[in-house]
Parts: C-alpha cells; sequence; structure tokens
C-alpha cells in the first residue's frame, strides 16, 4: 500500500532508476568526445564531397575548352592549308580578270589583239550593262557573287577555224561562256572575201565581293 502523510496526502513511490545512468557520469567524456568526433568526420566527408563535385566540374570546362581551341586549331590549320593550296589558282584567277570588277578595257584590248593575230576582218559588238547571275543550282561562292554582262559579237570569216581560234584566244585573258553562236553563209565567192558571218553572245562572267547588308535599324517602340 501507498503510504500516507500527515496531511491525509498520499506520497508518490521512489522509481528505481537503471544502474547504466548512474555510471553515465564516468563514460559522458567519451560519449561527447565520440559525438563530436562523428559530426567532424561527417562534415569533413560533406566537405570533401563538394570540393570533388567542384573540382569535377572545373575540370569538365576545362576540357571543353580544350576541345574548342584544339577544333579552332584545327579549323585555322585547315585553312591555312587550303591558302596554301589554292593560292596560286586565286592569283592566276584574278590576273585573267574572274575575281574582282569586270574590265571591259581589258575585254576590248583582248578583242583587238585577237582580230590582228588572226587577221580578221573588222567586226562589231555591243556589250550590255553588267547584271548578277542566278544559278538553277546552289553553289557556295562564299563573300563573293557572280556577275554577268552578254556581248553581242558580228564577225565575218574565211571559215569556221576562224571562229574557233578567235574563242580560244580570248579564254586565254578572260573568262566567257558562248550562250549561243549561229554562223551562216554570206553567198560571197571565196575571192571576193570572207564568205561566212558569224553572230554569237557571250557572257563575260566576273566574281566581285557581295554587298554587305546594312544593319536592321531598331524599331522604335510608341509610347
Amino acid at each position: 500500500m501507498t503510504p500516507k502523510s500527515a496531511t491525509g496526502k498520499k506520497t508518490p513511490a521512489l522509481v528505481a532508476l537503471p544502474t547504466w545512468i548512474g555510471e553515465f557520469g564516468l563514460i559522458r567524456t567519451a560519449v561527447l568526445t565520440a559525438i563530436a568526433c562523428a559530426v567532424f568526420c561527417l562534415t569533413a566527408v560533406l566537405i570533401s564531397l563538394w570540393k570533388l563535385q567542384e573540382a569535377d566540374e572545373r575540370m569538365a570546362l576545362a576540357q571543353r575548352a580544350r576541345d574548342e581551341a584544339y577544333s579552332l586549331y584545327v579549323h585555322i590549320d585547315n585553312e591555312k592549308r587550303d591558302i596554301r593550296n589554292f593560292q596560286p589558282r586565286y592569283i592566276n584567277l584574278e590576273r585573267r580578270g574572274l575575281i574582282g570588277a569586270e574590265r571591259r578595257l581589258e575585254w576590248v584590248d583582248a578583242i583587238r589583239m585577237a582580230q590582228e593575230r588572226r587577221q580578221l576582218p573588222p567586226l562589231s559588238y555591243e556589250i550590255e550593262p553588267q547584271q548578277a547571275v542566278r544559278m538553277e543550282a546552289q553553289l557556295d561562292l562564299g563573300d563573293y557573287q557572280l556577275h554577268g554582262s552578254r556581248m553581242r559579237l558580228h564577225m565575218e570569216l574565211l571559215h569556221e577555224e576562224d571562229l574557233l581560234n578567235f574563242l580560244a584566244d580570248l579564254r586565254q585573258t578572260s573568262f566567257f561562256a558562248v550562250q549561243n553562236c549561229a554562223v551562216k553563209r554570206l553567198g560571197r565567192v571565196a575571192d571576193s572575201g570572207p564568205a561566212l558571218g558569224a553572230d554569237c553572245t557571250l557572257n563575260w562572267i566576273s566574281l566581285e565581293k557581295a554587298p554587305k547588308a546594312p544593319p536592321a535599324e531598331r524599331k522604335k517602340g510608341k509610347r
């Protein structure tokens, strides 16, 4: 039975504590030290993982930068090799008038020299204004644009070979395409002069720098 006090109230019974609680004071320092070591080790592990992830990110960034630099190096090296390979041909095309502004005076001079070399009768020609050439198949010309100037040429010949030789002479110093060429007999006796007449249409070709498009103007917003 629960004992009663002098005032008549019940006195609570005393509960016996486990033995290890009484002895906890003996190992309290060791337990606290172990907990502190565990917290320190866990913190060290988390910091190490964070540093490792940061190092991996830096390494990945460095590898991307290295790959980009290598790609740029390969691109530049390929361009240098292309320049070495194609520079002589480019200079030759530029010298012959394909690259750059059209050279009408040189065309006229080439016609005159070919006529004198082949000892051809006087001829006549008419050059139309230059126009941009639109091709059916797409052709990558880089910064250049293809232009053509149409020439209508009339000349008299002793025989067909005169025309072929005349065009071959022109090709030595310039670039052109023969659009059409019609040769007909003039009804003359061979001893009285040229017996053939030729009417040809030539397209003189040149590659010129394409004009740069002006920067788009910013639209001003209305308030």
